[in-house]
């Protein structure tokens, strides 16, 4: 069974909330957080995504390609034990209801000399696999970037900061001569441009020319997760297109999942947790969100979190957004509890 020596709630943990219209603390995420995705639930909003690096108010949305901007309204600091809001209806509109998805990297961190790129900073945690990466492009095809986990990352996404670009998901799933948009519901794309066809490393990930990711003016900020077993996994699943969909084993019970579909099609991003999934509309406990668009969630496509891993219970027939007949996924997913964690006490079944 999986073991690992650490809690995953000291590493992620989503925090639910209800909007005042004033400024708010939301605390007892259980840690201060370095990176905080933030989604109103109850209606149509955009994604703000935040980080240390950049600093408090410096958003930057999943599902669009604008540059990070600063809103005073927005996140309005990294605390202790959560982060603070001010009036962004986005963040905090009265009686409306958000999730935030919360990591903790390294704080700021500190720049990293591994690659042919001195990074700005470079705050990486080589217990739990997660790395923020702030860098300036220089435009060559085969440039490096150290992210300091020590392994090779199995994910990595970058978004350029300074002007609209898209966001660049790579995956070893795919294989990182292939990358998704984030932003997008597009198929994956088979380019140098993003990866120059090279995998991450144990010390560097390598970058291609293309905009998005290495232009010789630009700034990007780069989020890298290596696999930890007990706490994270990066893999892909086939559909079936049956109510009894696939099971997915991820060794680990499930806080927060991922999914897209690949091998040519189109079909949306899909994202739930086991906070909103239980608290939210879903008739099954499976509320869901989408990264590459603005919608409120949606309870349509019956993804279950269990024990040691995630399931479909409908067939998705429509649209095989989540469980096709032969169609493959990649995923991507954190733990709330181990199958055996640091104090020996097995997982709950659900």
């Amino acid at each position: 069974m999986a073991y690992i020596s650490f809690q995953p709630k000291d590493y992620f943990n989503t925090k639910l909330y209800t909007g005042t219209g004033s400024a708010q603390s939301i605390s007892s995420v259980g840690f201060q957080p370095d990176w905080v995705w933030t989604k109103e639930r109850s209606g149509v909003c955009d994604h703000h995504i935040f980080d240390v690096l950049r600093g408090a108010t410096y958003k930057i949305n999943s599902a669009s390609t604008e540059s990070s901007s600063s809103d005073a309204n927005t996140l309005t600091s990294f605390d202790s034990d959560g982060f603070s809001v001010g009036t962004n209806p986005c963040q905090n509109n009265n009686t409306d209801t958000y999730v935030s998805w919360n990591w903790k990297a390294n704080g700021q961190g500190s720049a990293n000399t591994d690659g042919s790129i001195n990074t700005t900073y470079t705050s990486a945690n080589t217990t739990s696999g997660m790395s923020i990466i702030q860098y300036s492009g220089n435009g060559s095809a085969g440039a490096t970037i150290g992210h300091g986990l020590g392994v090779a990352p199995k994910c990595v996404i970058i978004k350029r900061t300074d002007t609209t670009s898209n966001w660049i998901f790579g995956t070893g799933a795919t294989g990182f001569t292939k990358f998704l948009y984030l932003n997008t519901a597009d198929a994956e794309t088979t380019n140098a441009g993003a990866f120059n066809n090279t995998a991450p490393s144990s010390s560097v990930i390598t970058l291609g020319s293309w905009n998005d990711v290495n232009n010789s003016s630009g700034t990007y900020i780069c989020y890298a997760f290596a696999e930890k077993q007990g706490f994270s996994k990066f893999g892909s699943y086939a559909g079936n297109a049956n109510v009894d969909g696939p099971f997915v084993y991820t060794g680990f019970k499930p806080a927060f999942v991922v999914v897209k579909k690949i091998g040519g099609a189109t079909a949306n991003w899909v994202m739930t947790d086991n906070k909103i999934s239980f608290n939210g509309k879903g008739t099954n406990n499976s509320t869901v969100l989408f990264p590459s668009t603005s919608a409120a969630e949606s309870d349509a496509y019956g993804l279950m979190l269990h024990s040691n891993g995630f399931k479909f219970s409908g067939s998705d027939s429509a649209s095989a957004t989540v469980n096709g007949s032969g169609a493959t996924y990649i995923f991507m997913a954190f733990a709330a509890a181990p199958l055996v964690s640091s104090n020996g006490v097995p997982t709950t079944a659900r």
